[in-house]
């Protein structure tokens, strides 16, 4: 079964059937040259593409913002926010943010490094001792053909690394047919109510994917790296994110729940029939819990999420506040999944071809192999998440571009055809 994420790696290469952009077909590259500018004609094709989205019942509706040098270069909204109630997407439209939740929850992680709280090598048993016993499932199979699942000891400790750039071995179990991912979803761990150290615990209870280290592997790492953030601090995520980043940055709207009536109104919805979020687990939002899913429960609004987004173009800072200093903004953009980590790459390599993995997001570490490759610069940093919102912060052209929409089935095509279209639009 293909991940709900899935085919990311194969994603890329799919960017061939759109045509690469005239200027790399006639420097003979995939980037752009610095100081590279919007054509506002050819922008225009964002529009109609969304458009005709709507149009035709693909989407409910969606937003985009593209902001270079401080400013926007184009800012439009399409369709609704819900077709039952169809109140129009706005700025304070509210989005369930998905993955790009654990790019929020790596930030407020790396100013907790900053200050030395935590260390990128601390074993993660130091903070919640039951991961101290956690064994590894190996596959073996029988002449007959089945196959066995044998728990071996750990080859070293899992890291705040390994959970930062998904190298521990904990994994999910919606997607891919191993027998580790068959565990997680018989196992139930989403069951009843309870909060990150509970979910902490159940974690440590299953088998490892992998040895640590030892292979990219995408699941619940962030919300165990939450869980050591609580311990640390003393606080809860929300609270903790709401002193480190959230409050100072004015991301009033970014949380975990939509319960207050002002705000049910402008919580946006995926057209009913794709309603399912293919996270493994009922997606409500709109109904407070204990857990606050450091990997894929967040809500924001394009108000909110664009100054977090040009912070991380301005490399950790906005209008005169430092979140990240330099030396923390590199580290945590810095490819840490590359040839001399030892980290394999399998077909579930989401940040895909030409990208390597920093901490908390992909960073695109060469053209790949589609022929012409992908747009983009080097050192792109990216994440996106199954509900189909999508970031991407270009620092070579000091631009960011957001996508806010809900709509997990095509999610993975508009991403990429808004992405060729606006590399398509820069001109130097």
């Amino acid at each position: 079964m293909i991940s709900h994420f899935g085919l990311r790696a194969l994603v890329c290469g799919a960017l061939m059937s759109l045509g690469a952009i005239s200027l790399a077909q006639a420097e003979g590259t995939y980037e752009i040259p610095a100081g590279a500018h919007f054509n506002q004609d050819k922008l225009a094709r964002v529009s109609e593409f969304f458009k005709n989205e709507v149009a035709t019942g693909k989407i409910a509706g969606a937003t985009v913002l593209i902001q270079q040098h401080g400013r926007p270069v184009y800012h439009e909204a399409f369709g609704v926010q819900d077709v039952v109630g169809k109140a129009p997407i706005t700025d304070k439209t509210i989005f369930r943010l998905s993955s790009l939740t654990k790019v929020i929850t790596s930030v407020v992680a790396m100013q907790l490094i900053q200050d030395g709280k935590i260390k990128l090598d601390d074993p993660v048993s130091k903070y919640i001792p039951s991961f101290a016993n956690m064994k590894v499932g190996e596959e073996k199979k029988a002449e007959d053909g089945t196959k066995t699942l044998e728990l071996v000891p750990l080859a070293r400790s899992i890291t705040i690394l390994d959970l930062m750039r998904h190298t521990s071995g904990i994994t999910y179990g919606f997607y891919g047919d191993s027998l580790v991912r068959k565990a997680y979803k018989e196992a139930n761990i989403y069951a009843g109510e309870f909060d990150l150290a509970e979910f902490a615990e159940r974690i440590a209870k299953l088998p490892l994917h992998n040895q640590p280290g030892a292979l990219w592997q995408y699941g619940h790492s962030t919300d165990i790296l939450a869980r050591i953030m609580e311990i640390v601090s003393g606080k809860s995520l929300l609270e903790l994110e709401k002193e480190k980043l959230l409050d100072s940055l004015g991301m009033t709207d970014t949380g975990f729940f939509v319960t207050e009536p002002e705000r049910l109104k402008r919580l946006a919805q995926p057209l009913p029939n794709d309603s399912n979020f293919r996270v493994g687990r009922e997606y409500r939002t709109e109904v407070r819990q204990k857990w606050e899913s450091a990997s894929g429960g967040m809500v924001s609004t394009m108000a909110d999420f664009s100054r977090f987004a040009q912070m991380l173009v301005n490399g950790g800072t906005f209008e005169g506040k430092t979140y990240l200093g330099p030396k923390t903004f590199e580290l945590m953009a810095s490819d840490h999944a590359g040839k001399d980590s030892g980290v394999a790459r399998d077909y579930f390599y989401f940040p895909g071809d030409g990208f390597g993995m920093g901490l908390g997001f992909a960073v695109r570490t060469d053209p790949g192999n589609a022929k012409p490759p992908p747009p983009g610069d080097l050192g792109e940093l990216k994440w996106d998440g199954a509900s189909g919102c999508y970031l991407v912060v270009d620092r070579k052209q000091d631009m960011f571009f957001v996508l806010l929409e809900q709509t997990p089935s095509e999610r993975q095509r508009v991403q990429r055809t808004l992405k060729q279209l606006i590399y398509e639009a820069m001109e130097k």
